[in-house]
């Protein structure tokens, strides 16, 4: 999968993971987090996702990336914001405002020292966006940027032969995989959702910072 595969998906409106409310798993188990008010959640790759305006509702503030511009845009609209825009070298830009930044670039350009410290990490739709050659390097330079900042992961889980991702199938075995050395992993939920018409198995889990 390349830069454009995303960037078509937009431009052509094919955006069905978009959902139209707040994630169920976001508002039951954010709290599992124990933040502090005005703490700073990273939301990697978040498209224009309603989960920003609800972490901005519970009086987070929110610092985010997003490779396409249209997605940047649409967001904040929806938030009713005009935000300033920063550009950082020749491939990434800033777009800033109250409560929150988000990057338009890509991820793996994205530095520790342009991320900044972050409280905690919300990942609903990153890990689950990437093929699994894919998702190694991700959760590396994750690592790399974020440290183990503990962590709300939502992923799908599903017989990859029905279909064929984005979203794609991530089981915990693979999450052990990618994070069992820096994090103690823990399952919140599993409950059955609908993706593209084929049932699927979708899960919470909370990451939390193995101690050594």
């Amino acid at each position: 999968m390349d830069k454009d595969f995303w960037h078509r998906r937009w431009q052509r409106n094919e955006i069905g993971f978009h959902a139209s409310k707040p994630n169920d798993f976001l508002v039951q188990y954010f709290e599992k987090l124990a933040l502090p008010p005005d703490s700073l959640v990273f939301v990697p790759l978040c498209g224009k996702t309603l989960d920003i305006s609800w972490l901005l509702a519970q009086g987070h503030r929110v610092v985010g990336i997003e490779l396409d511009l249209t997605a940047v845009e649409q967001l904040f609209q929806q938030l009713d914001m005009v935000p300033e825009k920063q550009d950082i070298g020749d491939t990434m830009c800033c777009y800033q405002g109250p409560g929150i930044k988000i990057y338009q670039g890509d991820f793996f350009e994205l530095t520790q020292a342009q991320l900044g410290s972050v409280d905690a990490i919300y990942d609903r739709a990153a890990l689950v966006a990437l093929p699994e050659n894919m998702r190694v390097s991700y959760c590396q330079h994750m690592l790399e940027i974020c440290s183990a900042t503990k962590q709300l992961l939502v992923v799908f889980e599903y017989d990859q032969s029905q279909m064929s991702g984005p979203p794609f199938s991530v089981t915990e075995s693979d999450i052990r995989k990618y994070y069992g050395r820096d994090y103690k992993i823990s399952k919140l939920e599993i409950q059955k959702s609908d993706v593209r018409g084929l049932a699927v198995d979708e899960l919470a889990w909370l990451l939390i910072e193995n101690k050594k």
